[in-house]
């Protein structure tokens, strides 16, 4: 992660009843309160983050990590915007991480048993020392999809990679050199134009556009002015925020 040191005042900025907890980053140690997760602690420590920060939500996977702790040998991994620091870990981020992605137009790629390990043959490397699935953040076995894919299942490794946020940690920490997500990508993406079914709601949304469904409805909002349309956004029927497949709204003239 690039990231500059800034002149701050860390302990003015602290609540008296805060607890701090001292951590390591990058070979420097810091207070922090022990609620902060990595990167808002890296924050409060005087790091401005210019990358490796991304959403902060947990879904970009810019901010992969690594720390140890004093009392194991093991070398841990998570993303920084969601883990809680811990009393006396040693850490640093990791940039982005070199990887050889392939080429290929995915309008033309056949969905054949040989599709990845022609344009990833280092998949045969694996040793199947699960290092990859250790690494995951997300919990993915990744060690098993890069079987599947091996063995040329793409759906397989497609519903096991789906969760990825393509963080790289797989990568860094693999002996045999692979690039795991740049694999599991592209089953994902060839999965989804050649084989799985074609959404019909989504066909029909298309052919709706194209000819001309919505035309009159975009050119009324864009005669209102600015606080017409923020009304309106306010006024807007919203969708439960509790996830119902059968929910509909109740005004449909715009649909």
């Amino acid at each position: 992660m690039a990231s500059q040191t800034v002149p701050v005042e860390v302990k003015s900025e602290t609540k008296s009843e805060e607890k701090l907890i001292p951590i390591n980053v990058m070979d420097r140690r810091y207070m922090v309160p022990e609620n902060l997760t990595i990167m808002k602690a890296l924050e409060y420590a005087g790091y401005q983050l210019t990358r490796g920060c991304g959403c902060r939500g947990g879904i970009c996977g810019a901010c992969g990590t690594v720390y140890r702790m004093p009392d194991s040998h093991r070398i841990e991994v998570a993303l920084a915007c969601q883990t809680i620091v811990k009393e006396e870990m040693f850490l640093s981020q990791i940039p982005f991480f070199p990887r050889n992605k392939a080429i290929y137009d995915l309008y033309e790629i056949e969905p054949e048993q040989s599709t990845l390990s022609e344009f990833y043959p280092e998949i045969f490397k694996c040793i199947g020392c699960g290092t990859c699935t250790r690494s995951c953040p997300q919990d993915i076995e990744v060690m098993d999809y890069v079987a599947y894919a091996i063995r040329g299942e793409i759906q397989k490794v497609a519903e096991l990679s789906f969760d990825c946020v393509m963080c790289g940690l797989c990568i860094a920490r693999c002996p045999a050199e692979e690039a795991q997500p740049l694999v599991a990508i592209l089953a994902r993406r060839i999965y989804g134009k050649h084989i799985a079914p074609k959404a019909k709601h989504l066909s029909d949304r298309v052919t709706q556009i194209e000819n001309g469904h919505f035309d009159k409805s975009l050119e009324d909002l864009m005669k209102f002015d600015a606080e017409k349309l923020k009304e309106l956004y306010v006024k807007r029927e919203k969708e439960s925020e509790l996830p119902d497949p059968d929910w509909e709204p109740e005004d449909k003239s715009h649909l």
